[in-house]
């Protein structure tokens, strides 16, 4: 039976300060070179996942932004992308401009990925923004307005907000056709929620079936911690909670293990990776 072992980043395979512990990477490594098949499903971009993971023998294609790409590591390529359509992207963009919702916009032409922001107007942003330049080098764009993007190849918003300020939000978008959302707290600023919003065939769901397709995967085992995990706990046939998760996402689990900070991901595969 070929199986895959899909994990998200974040809270899950990642320590607080947002690495891979050398434990995890070695453990890992080991799996990979005995011919296990490992990937990540995670809310990230190419330009931070790429630096995480330049540690670790990633074989098989990865999926990024909750689903929207899925991206070849060996060939350094897209292999899959979902891009919003004309009417949602002007009904999303009437949306936040009506609501003076700030965070971040994304494209993707010819391959290469562009970020955009209209202000970084809270310290939850402006942390946002400072990680990924200084640690990642990636580059953001300011625009006056997010509407001036109005006819560039969108495929995902990012808002970051208190819970208060995006539920309406949240509810609104799902009376749109052909979105697709994610709501859930921030890891490390946990007064802040991000609402992340995407193409309605665009999903950690979507993505994982993509793959299981695309390798001819039979078995897939799938590990996370939050609440964007939720669509990846639907596409998995056994659903592994890290000790830390939420609840919601406790109460789909097969199983609870240790959590992200004691390498729970890493210490359950080597232990139980032979037996699946």
């Amino acid at each position: 039976m070929k199986t895959l072992y899909i994990s998200d980043l974040d809270g899950t395979l990642l320590q607080p300060d947002v690495t891979l512990s050398v434990n995890t990477i070695t453990i890992l490594n080991e799996l990979i070179d005995r011919g296990v098949l490992f990937s990540v499903a995670t809310a990230r971009s190419i330009a931070s996942v790429r630096h995480i993971l330049k540690d670790v023998k990633i074989s098989v294609p990865i999926i990024l932004m909750n689903g929207v790409c899925v991206y070849d590591l060996s060939k350094d390529e897209y292999i899959k992308i979902e891009t919003f359509p004309q009417k949602s992207i002007d009904a999303l963009i009437e949306v936040i401009e009506s609501n003076r919702l700030k965070g971040f916009v994304y494209t993707i032409k010819n391959g290469v990925m562009s970020t955009y922001y209209e202000d970084l107007n809270s310290k939850a942003l402006y942390d946002f923004y400072k990680e990924r330049v200084d640690l990642y080098q990636k580059k953001f764009t300011q625009v006056d307005r997010f509407s001036s993007l109005s006819k560039e190849p969108i495929i995902y918003f990012s808002l970051m907000d208190h819970k208060e300020a995006l539920e309406p939000i949240h509810a609104i978008l799902q009376t749109i056709p052909d979105l697709n959302c994610t709501f859930y707290k921030d890891n490390y600023s946990p007064d802040f929620w991000y609402l992340e919003i995407f193409n309605k065939t665009a999903s950690k769901y979507h993505a994982v079936k993509y793959l299981r397709d695309y390798l001819g995967i039979d078995h897939i085992v799938c590990f996370g911690d939050n609440r964007n995990d939720l669509p990846l706990f639907e596409a998995g046939d056994y659903k592994i909670a890290v000790g830390n998760a939420v609840s919601e996402l406790q109460e789909k689990a097969d199983l609870i293990i240790g959590k992200n900070t004691d390498d729970g991901v890493a210490a359950w595969l080597k232990e139980h990776v032979k037996s699946l």
